[in-house]
């Protein structure tokens, strides 16, 4: 009532009082309803304004009284007021109205949560559009309804129906309305049907009506042409109805998708180029605001992009986005165009000295540049717009401006810039987190799958398969969102990135790639994965860089499909070349052609570094875009000249050749941490799943691959960034290495054999690091317990031994000998790969190469032979054989064999835990075999794996016994015999077989083949100013040495092991081939070889039998080996380490002496053994004295110390054999001894063999010679009866050699020379002096007559007749003997012969035996007592009256031993020597001795002693035969008959001789005549009557008259011998006729 006054004050008043009433809440709804109305009626009359909106709201909001017309009535109340003319008010009503929808929405509200619990069964509304359907609400929501309702009638200019009394209303209030509701009360519209109504129906319609002038709106297009003016767009309201539609996606997207989908389409639309200004600032905010909602994103992907026949939405507004940078970029905005120019000239002004983060300064201008992007002259500046995730719009906000802003330049593009990046961010992390989500999950529901209880099992299996479901669709949106955006985004931002000036701007672009390359990846994406990370590569490199890689992958990439952005295909817009960056290195680009440089700039660098950041964090992601990254990181390092170091890493380094890199401060700074995060990449690939390592691995193998074909055919630097990084990388994942191992080694070999030394150079460092870091690496379970690992590991060093390159092999032997150093006690099983290695060096491998890897077996020989598995050790022999063989460097070669015995003396010292080990290895190979079906195939099979150990030691010192070096095979062969005779002990039984045939033999028949065939062409030095010896300086010489050496080896074993040996099935067999070679190295034409094998033939001849008694002693004598020379200190076994093993020898023969019968070699085969020898020694004796057919200068004659050699064999021999050494045997004996000894020598060898020619000395050939015979002799002079046959055959050979003394031996048709003509230094060949021998030999022979010359066969075979006949040669030569002592002892021979022969010829007088004989023994004294050698010179009168008493001896023996046994001797003997005597006793007169000589020259004693023995034999007193009778008459006669001659010579004489005194010799013998005749006379009157013939006496008578003539003669001398003469015949004075009666008688 008191506001009816219109009183102001009352009014007031009474307002207050109300408000304080409704405050207390006692108003009723009718108290209410008048209010109101009261109300109403002063806002007609324009009264307290402001009270009445005041008291309005206090009504309606205190409580829930006014309804219906009520409140219909108190808003419009407030509309009313709105409209009023005065700002205030008009402001205050906007306020209330919009408090008072809100109170009305709350209501409602309140009411819903009030009637929540009470659940209704909602009446079906029917589908009529009729308004007033709101019967089943609410009276609240009925309230808010019709609100709703008239505010959307209002809008679109319609009356209103429940807010009766409207007068005028704007849009744009409307609006702002419509748009308080919808944000503030979504749940009401989503709750309730009736509303969701009104927004389908009435807001979507209106709101897509008021766009049209939008839509159609042209900016700058002719208006005439259009058949109806185009409403122009009205920015109030446009803005506000992008507001609305903002909150109608937002809230109610689900409930409107048709209609969403035709906002989002407009929104693109406003984005076109030819939409005002201000309309794209608006769109693009209001994308905005999507873009930071990604879950809403989401659904447009879900609701669009994936049905089929449905606009791609969200692709298209991406693309928009992105075509809208790129418009603006391409058209400049209208807004302002003088700062385009003033940009565009803005860093005209050259490089920029200003640090890069202030910012940059353009010269020309003077201005602090803002950030911007600049591209192809347009600049745009980049504002700060918005915090980042935000979208906090500016024109959006701008509910006061009727007129549309002008838009600052950069605005859009800055808000543009903002929907990327938060697109980018929210779409990841929306993605990612519910990726994450999903991994943590499935986990969990796969354990859950094998829990107890089935019925949870089964359960759990059901929610996993839900599971696996709600993940199949979640990743198709995923997927299908990702497909829809990357192009779009790709193409914005590389744009973005290519025109960005501003660090901080460059730095989000990037994250943004990243971000999205790391997406893709994750949901293997991969295309679009290498195209976001092309980009980045692309930032990275300076303009226009030709990498392939990307150029091919981007092309490829794009190709396939082309996208378009609302008609434009996106491009790939390649960086612009006037980039207004700073320059921070310039440098060389790695290209195959030499090119300029390339310069790179602080963005490359930023790029670079978040393409490391990149690898970093997402290298599990990246699969095959390893390859873009790696390929791009190898280009940038390459320009900024980082070089490899150890283990990997990069260091700045200088380029080798061109114009050198140059870099500016900022980047040096950059580029050790730039080194540290590349290597730290690598290191972190240690946290990447096995696939994605492979991914890496394979991508820095085709790198690498690229960089190795760059680096062919050039010597440029090559890359080395892709071989640092496999190192790295290796090193890093060293706890799972087998899974890479193969792909990395195998590649890093490829690498070892190129070209490029440089680059194999890495190759090689890389893997050796790798294989020393595999091994010492803590591998989990240990190496040692892991052997597939460790050979896996070491496999790649022995394949490096198929590649040539020295520098290579180096490598490989310096990581073997740095492996020993470190891991050689843990190899193991890897011996044999790293033993491989070093036995794979060849002979042309130069020296350095052959000396390091025998350094690496010398130090496995010293240190690890006792670590080693036993199977390795054959392969250590092997390897260190073959460095043996090697012929580089001869002190290698040597040491080797050096090393060979220490292996050897190894073996000997391990040799029982060797052996068992070795066993049970065998065993295990042997049971493997066996299950597979194979053979066991291992040298020298049967023998035990112990023996065959020292097999194959003694097969490889064999080998190196026919090296074509002498030093080294002298070496070898010294080993080799010292082995086997120091440790052969060790052998199986069995084995020696083996060595015997396998090793020995083999080896004497290599050996002899070389020696025959060696060069004889002469060797000038030995290498270097080395002189070489004459005995050696031909290859023939050479090999001679080492024949000799190997056979005298040979020799000793057969020898010191025979009762090894024999026990052998086939020893003859051996035994045979043994002296076969003996046989052909005696034979062979050199001295030394020849003697040699005589020595060897000696020692097996030497051998003892074995002791075969029990008490042998358990272990041989110690063999003390001589140590080969050139090994430096080895220390040989030396005489005080007996051999203490358990298997020693004697041991051995402890067991053959235990569990078989001893060994005793049976006698038969002994025999048989030794008669193989005498055959052997019978052919070296033939076939090297047969002299040879024709003779030059090379023919060669074997040498005296051979022939001595052999022929002192004999006697050792044939102590074997003399049981069944038969005549055939002895002729053959006979044979070689007459051929040796007529053996010449040649004139340089004499000085030291023979004697000076005056001495009597035999050579030792003669004096062996004459030993064998005497052992021939003595044996049979003890042997059985029937061997005595064989003394004639004895006799026969010692005659032949008696013949020498007068007629030296011929050797063929060669011409001797006498020594004393032989010229020293000329090759001419001298005859031995013969003498002595021959004298020898007849010394012996009467020796040997003396004591057989009665048995029987000496008898029979006329031995005396041949003596005698063989003595009649000196004999008769007498003077004319090579020697004088030769006739001598001949006569001294005969003497003794004849006084033991003689009688035992009585003896077998009967016989006839000796028939034969008399004749020659009487030829044989002629021969000698009147020789017709003429006595020489100068001989002594003493001389000459020893000679003579020779003479006379034999005429004594005559007198002795032949003539008083006439009876037994034929006559013509004895008439011959009555003949000799009558012609001894006469002086025989010769013309030639002067008379001084006469005295000396007469045998005066001979002939007296003849005479006498003549006369002697005149009247032998005891006739006993008529033989004898014969004797006598015959002397008597001869007697007489020769003083007659004498006496009638004398009286001639002297009367021709007038006064003149005659020669004494005839006085001398006219004296002894007339002796003779008185002792004839003297005799004959001794003798019986009887026995003297008549004859005689007349004959001695008839002397008398010539007697009395003598009585002239001048001599006192003769005149009293004739006066002895005379006296006796007074006895014939008797008368006559008695005296014929005598005579008669």
């Amino acid at each position: 009532m008191g506001c009816g006054t219109k009183e102001p004050k009352i009014t007031q008043l009474c307002l207050a009082a109300i408000q304080r009433l409704m405050s207390h809440e006692v108003v009723s709804e009718t108290a209410a309803g008048n209010i109101i109305n009261m109300l109403w009626q002063l806002m007609e009359n324009s009264l307290e304004e402001l009270k009445l909106l005041q008291t309005v709201l206090v009504l309606l909001t205190t409580n829930t009284v006014v309804h219906d017309e009520a409140l219909s009535k108190a808003i419009v109340l407030c509309f009313r007021l709105h409209f009023t003319k005065d700002n205030i008010t008009n402001n205050t009503a906007a306020a209330t109205v919009r408090q008072v929808v809100t109170v009305v929405f709350e209501r409602m509200v309140a009411e819903d949560e009030h009637h929540k619990d009470i659940v209704e069964q909602p009446v079906l509304v029917q589908g009529n559009s009729n308004r007033r359907s709101v019967s089943t609400l609410k009276p609240c929501a009925k309230d808010a309804y019709m609100l709703f309702q008239d505010l959307c009638q209002l809008v679109n200019a319609d009356a209103p129906y429940w807010l009766v009394g409207m007068t005028e209303m704007t849009r744009t209030f409307g609006l702002e309305l419509l748009e308080s509701v919808l944000n503030d009360f979504p749940q009401v519209f989503l709750q309730h049907q009736e509303f969701s109504f009104l927004l389908k129906e009435r807001v979507c319609p209106l709101v897509i009506k008021l766009f049209s002038p939008n839509i159609k709106f042209r900016q700058g297009s002719n208006t005439s042409s259009s058949p109806a003016p185009v409403e122009k767009p009205y920015f109030p309201i446009c803005m506000r109805l992008l507001r609305v539609v903002s909150v109608l996606i937002k809230q109610f997207y689900s409930l409107l998708v048709t209609e969403c989908e035709i906002f989002l389409s407009l929104l693109v639309k406003f984005l076109d180029a030819d939409k005002p200004q201000w309309l794209r600032a608006v769109a693009v905010e209001s994308i905005h605001r999507l873009c930071v909602q990604p879950q809403l994103l989401r659904s447009f992907c879900q609701s669009y992009d994936m049905k089929q026949h449905s606009t791609k939405v969200f692709r298209d507004i991406v693309n928009a986005l992105g075509s809208f940078i790129q418009s603006l970029f391409l058209v400049p905005p209208t807004g302002n165009p003088a700062t385009t120019n003033q940009a565009g000239n803005n860093n005209s002004g050259g490089p920029v000295s200003a640090p890069a983060n202030t910012g940059m300064v353009g010269i020309g201008g003077g201005v602090t540049l803002l950030p911007a992007f600049e591209y192809r002259g347009t600049w745009i500046p980049i504002l700060t717009v918005t915090v980042q995730g935000s979208a906090k719009a500016t024109y959006l906000e701008m509910l006061d401006k009727v007129e549309p802003p002008t838009i600052p330049e950069g605005y859009a593009m800055s808000v543009a810039f903002h929907c990327l990046l938060d697109l980018v961010r929210g779409i990841t992390s929306m993605i990612e987190g519910e990726l994450g989500e999903a991994e943590t999950e499935c986990p969990m529901t796969t354990e859950g799958a094998s829990s107890p209880a089935q019925s949870s099992e089964e359960q759990d299996r059901q929610s996993a398969s839900d599971q696996m479901d709600k993940e199949m669709v979640s990743r198709a949106v995923w997927e299908e969102m990702v497909n829809a955006c990357w192009c779009g985004l790709l193409a914005a931002l590389s744009l973005l990135l290519d025109a960005s000036t501003d660090e901080a701007a460059t730095e989000n672009i990037l994250k943004a790639e990243l971000t999205m390359a790391a997406l893709c990846g994750r949901l293997g994406l991969v295309t679009s994965r290498d195209a976001f990370i092309t980009a980045i590569c692309k930032g990275s490199l300076p303009p226009h860089y030709a990498l392939t890689v990307l150029n091919t992958t981007t092309a490829a990439t794009l190709s396939n499909k082309s996208y378009s952005i609302q008609g434009q295909s996106v491009m790939m817009i390649s960086p612009s070349s006037e980039s207004h960056q700073q320059v921070v290195a310039v440098g060389q680009p790695l290209a195959v052609q030499p090119q300029g440089t390339v310069m790179l700039t602080s963005k490359n660098i930023q790029c670079m570094r978040t393409l490391l950041n990149l690898a970093h964090c997402h290298g599990a992601v990246l699969g095959t875009s390893w390859q873009l990254v790696l390929a791009t990181l190898q280009h940038l390092v390459w320009i900024l000249g980082l070089k490899p170091s150890s283990g990997g890493a990069l260091k700045p380094g200088r380029a080798v050749e061109g114009p050198s890199t140059v870099l500016t401060t900022a980047v040096m700074t950059d580029l050790p941490v730039i080194s540290n995060i590349l290597s730290r990449l690598f290191e972190s690939s240690q946290y990447l799943d096995d696939v994605s390592l492979h991914h890496l691995i394979n991508a820095l193998c085709s790198l690498s691959l690229e960089a190795m074909d760059m680096a062919y055919g050039n010597n440029k630097e090559p890359s080395l960034f892709a071989v640092a990084k496999l190192l790295e990388t290796g090193l890093v994942n060293m706890h799972r290495i087998e899974i890479l191992w193969r792909p990395l080694t195998g590649h890093l070999l490829e690498v070892c054999q190129h070209p490029n030394s440089r680059m194999r150079e890495w190759g090689a460092e890389a893997l050796t690091s790798l294989i020393k870091a595999g091994l010492t690496f803590s591998h989990d379970p240990p190496l040692s317990q892991n052997q597939r690992l460790q050979l896996l590991l070491l496999n790649p060093l022995k394949e490096m031994s198929n590649i040539n390159h020295p520098d290579i092999r180096l490598k490989q032997l310096e990581c073997v000998l740095q492996i020993l150093q470190s891991q050689g006690d843990s190899l193991g099983p890897g011996w044999p790969l790293v033993l491989g290695v070093m036995g794979a060096i060849r002979n042309d491998q130069g020296e350095s190469l052959i000396r390091t890897a025998f350094q690496c077996l010398q130090l496995v020989v010293t240190d690890f032979l006792p670590t080693m598995p036993c199977s390795c050790l054959q392969i250590v022999v092997d390897v260190a054989g073959s460095f043996g063989l090697h012929n580089q460097e001869l002190n290698i070669s040597l040491t080797s064999i050096g090393l060979l015995w220490n292996i050897s003396d190894y073996f000997f010292q391990r040799g029982e835990v060797i052996e068992k080990e070795l066993n049970k290895e065998e065993a295990a190979q042997q049971k493997h075999a066996e299950e597979k079906g194979v053979v066991l195939n291992r040298p020298f099979h049967p023998a035990p794996p112990f023996d065959c150990l020292w097999l194959c030691l003694y097969a490889k010192l064999g080998e190196l016994c026919v090296d074509p070096r002498p030093a080294v095979r002298k070496s070898a062969g010294q080993t080799l015999f010292s082995t086997i005779g120091a440790h052969g002990t060790l052998l199986q039984h069995s084995t020696w077989h083996t060595v015997i045939w396998k090793v020995l033999f083999h080896l004497l028949d290599r050996v002899r083949e070389s020696s025959t065939t060696a060069d004889k062409e002469k060797i000038e030095s030995g290498g270097g100013n080395i002189l070489i010896h004459h005995s050696r300086d031909t290859a023939e010489k050479q090999w001679a040495e080492t024949w000799v050496l190997t056979l005298a080896g040979v020799a000793r074993i057969f020898n010191t092991r025979r009762y090894l040996l024999q026990p052998l099935g086939d020893f003859s067999r051996a035994w045979d081939v043994l002296l076969d070679h003996i046989q052909s190295a005696a034979l062979s034409k050199n001295n030394e070889v020849s003697l040699a094998a005589l020595k060897s033939f000696q020692e097996i001849l030497q051998i003892v039998s074995p002791v075969r008694d029990s008490d042998k002693p358990e272990t041989p004598p110690v063999v003390n080996v001589p140590v080969p020379v050139l090994i430096g200190s080895i220390s040989g076994p030396g005489m005080s380490r007996p051999f203490v093993r358990t298997d020693s020898v004697g041991e051995r023969l402890g067991r053959y002496n235990s569990s078989e019968p001893p060994v005793v070699t049976d006698e038969l085969e002994d025999l048989n053994l030794w008669w193989a020898a005498w055959n052997t020694w019978y052919r070296i004796g033939s076939e090297s004295t047969k002299p040879p057919i024709t003779f030059d200068k090379l023919t060669f004659i074997p040498s005296q110390p051979f022939l001595t050699a052999l022929i002192q064999i004999f006697p050792a021999l044939y102590q074997h054999i003399k049981t069944g050494f038969n005549m055939d045997d002895l002729q053959k004996l006979g044979v070689i001894l007459h051929s040796a000894v007529s053996v010449p020598i040649s004139s340089d060898a004499s000085p030291f063999i023979l004697p000076s020619y005056t001495e009597a000395v035999l050579t030792s050939l003669q004096e062996a010679v004459l030993t064998a015979l005497d052992v021939l002799q003595k044996a049979i002079c003890v042997g059985p009866e029937n061997m005595q046959i064989m003394y004639p055959a004895i006799f026969d050979q010692l005659l032949a050699f008696v013949e020498f003394s007068c007629k030296p031996p011929q050797y063929g048709q060669l011409e001797t020379k006498h020594i004393a003509n032989a010229k020293y230094n000329q090759a001419e060949w001298v005859a031995l002096n013969y003498v002595p021998f021959a004298e020898r030999s007849l010394e012996v022979v009467v020796d040997l007559y003396q004591k057989t010359a009665c048995h029987k066969a000496v008898v029979n075979e006329k031995v005396l007749q041949n003596i005698i006949k063989t003595l009649r040669v000196p004999l008769s030569l007498k003077y004319s003997c090579p020697s004088e002592s030769t006739w001598k002892l001949a006569v001294s021979s005969l003497l003794k012969v004849l006084s033991i022969g003689l009688p035992v010829a009585r003896q077998h007088a009967s016989s006839g035996k000796f028939d034969s004989m008399w004749p020659e023994l009487a030829n044989t004294f002629e021969d000698f007592l009147f020789t017709k050698s003429i006595p020489p010179d100068n001989l002594s009168i003493q001389e000459f009256q020893r000679n003579e008493s020779i003479d006379v001896e034999v005429v004594q023996l005559i007198s002795t031993e032949i003539l008083p046994y006439a009876n037994f001797i034929p006559k013509e003997f004895v008439g011959q020597i009555m003949t000799m005597l009558n012609k001894g006793s006469i002086h025989s007169q010769s013309s030639s001795f002067t008379e001084a000589e006469i005295d000396i020259r007469l045998r005066e004693e001979f002939s007296k002693m003849c005479f006498e023995t003549l006369l002697q034999f005149s009247f032998s007193n005891k006739v006993t035969t008529p033989q004898e009778g014969y004797i006598s008459r015959m002397a008597l006669s001869v007697l007489l008959k020769r003083s007659q001659d004498v006496l009638h010579r004398y009286i001639e004489d002297e009367r021709l001789s007038g006064k003149c005194p005659l020669p004494r010799q005839q006085v001398t013998e006219i004296i002894f005549v007339l002796k003779a005749v008185s002792t004839l006379i003297d005799s004959l009157k001794k003798t019986q009557p009887e026995n003297v013939d008549g004859n005689t006496w007349a004959q001695v008578i008839a002397l008398y008259p010539t007697l009395v003539e003598c009585i002239t003669c001048s001599s006192s001398e003769v005149c009293s011998a004739l006066k002895e003469a005379l006296v006796p015949f007074k006895d014939f004075m008797q008368p006559p006729a008695s005296k014929v009666q005598n005579g008669e008688s």
